[in-house]
């Protein structure tokens, strides 16, 4: 099973791969006439992966009680080109990562709060919170399909 430690580092490493694949793909095009599907579907695995990435930040970041600004930060960080493999570094560097699921109550008086066991009810069913998490990526995906590409840019043919 995955560890949050390697869990993280997976979506942290992968998030910097598809950056990669999205700039390398925009570079071409601006330099040959791709097809305008390839930059799209690039786009697209770029975009589950980041918004995998945010989700599994913020469910690393509740069970290693990284607190909010650090978690909000996790997600933040991926906007910016390979930002998230240095933050994963420190992280690591940091002890941050260290630990299992928190399936239990800790004897954490944190733990007594309704969405930590809301949290670990979840942990110890890890099939049903997989299903979850991927319906709220998708989700996500489908609304932010809806709503178009970001502002001012060209939407590709």
């Amino acid at each position: 099973m995955l560890t949050p430690r390697s869990l993280f580092r997976v979506f942290a490493l992968s998030e910097g791969v598809t950056w990669t694949l999205l700039l390398a793909g925009l570079l071409a095009n601006a330099l040959t006439e791709l097809p305008s599907g390839v930059v799209t579907v690039v786009g697209g695995l770029h975009g589950a992966v980041f918004l995998g990435y945010a989700v599994i930040s913020a469910l690393v970041g509740v069970n290693q009680r990284w607190g909010l600004g650090r978690t909000v930060l996790a997600v933040v960080l991926a906007v910016i080109p390979y930002a998230t493999i240095p933050f994963e570094k420190q992280v690591e560097r940091k002890g941050l990562l260290v630990g299992e699921w928190r399936r239990e109550h800790s004897g954490d008086a944190r733990d007594d709060h309704w969405f930590d066991r809301l949290y670990r009810w979840f942990i110890v069913r890890p099939l049903l919170l997989t299903v979850a998490l991927l319906l709220l990526v998708v989700g996500i995906f489908a609304l932010l399909l809806f709503v178009g590409p970001p502002g001012g840019w060209p939407a590709t043919d």
